[in-house]
């Protein structure tokens, strides 16, 4: 059976791109890395994948805010090209610096079948930068490729990650419509605003978006960083207590189960 493709983009500033790329290969699909002045010369390229992924980092040093110079070269060169790739059944990802590109883009949440930047993704709370492990809850929503009723540790590592809207009913909708895919949580499993384990303070503990059919995702916190059981902060202890490591960490799901879509779709 031929692998799904996934397309990781490269940019200057992205810096998580070799371990999206394990991550992706790892749950079997064909990786390959395409620099954004390619893609920006060549979109004709997107129709060779049936994945894009848009890694972590700072791109383009995040000059402006987080994102907002990628989002914008792409939003005005490749803007068509990325809708009709989603409309087409391409899925998206974008992690961290990604989700913030995608959020810009306009990609996310996309309410319609158009590019418009309808939320953002601003400041922490805390007014500094928070790099710590997070516990995470995947909701009931649109997304194609992940279940729902999951609860995963990721790590967070962002100081601009707090998702707001502009204002408390169209934050609500997007948890009622399906758009609002994953929520920080408290050790009782509820969704929480705070810190720290809400390291940013976005409303309703909203960590994660998905678009109107399903197919795009972001997530501030790193499924990049947790995908192998090594990854994972207290994986001697799993180890010693179970003889054995399981064969992934919490966040090889999201790859895995982008991975079987394409693949079942293909």
């Amino acid at each position: 059976m031929k692998r799904p493709t996934a397309l990781i983009l490269r940019a200057p500033g992205i810096n998580c791109e070799r371990e999206t790329h394990h991550a992706f290969e790892r749950a079997g699909a064909a990786s390959e890395y395409v620099h954004i002045k390619r893609l920006l010369e060549h979109p004709d390229l997107l129709d060779d994948f049936q994945i894009l992924s848009v890694p972590g980092g700072f791109s383009y040093g995040d000059d402006i805010s987080s994102g907002r110079v990628l989002a914008q070269e792409m939003k005005a060169k490749l803007g068509d090209r990325i809708l009709r790739f989603v409309d087409r059944g391409g899925l998206a990802l974008g992690i961290c610096n990604g989700f913030q590109v995608l959020v810009r883009l306009g990609l996310l949440p996309c309410l319609h079948d158009e590019l418009a930047e309808s939320v953002t993704l601003t400041h922490n709370l805390s007014n500094h930068y928070e790099c710590r492990w997070v516990t995470l809850k995947t909701r009931a929503s649109r997304c194609v490729f992940l279940p729902e009723g999951i609860t995963v540790r990721w790590p967070a590592a962002h100081g601009e990650g707090r998702l707001m809207t502009r204002d408390a009913a169209s934050l609500q909708a997007l948890l009622d419509d399906g758009f609002a895919a994953v929520q920080y949580v408290d050790d009782k499993g509820a969704a929480t605003e705070s810190y720290p384990a809400n390291p940013n303070g976005a409303p309703l503990g909203v960590a994660g978006l998905t678009n109107h059919n399903g197919r795009v995702l972001g997530v501030m916190p790193h499924p990049d960083r947790s995908y192998l059981p090594t990854h994972m902060p207290e994986w001697r202890r799993t180890q010693l207590e179970r003889g054995a490591l399981p064969e992934d960490g919490d966040g090889m799901v999201v790859f895995r189960e982008m991975v079987k879509v394409a693949a079942a779709e293909a």
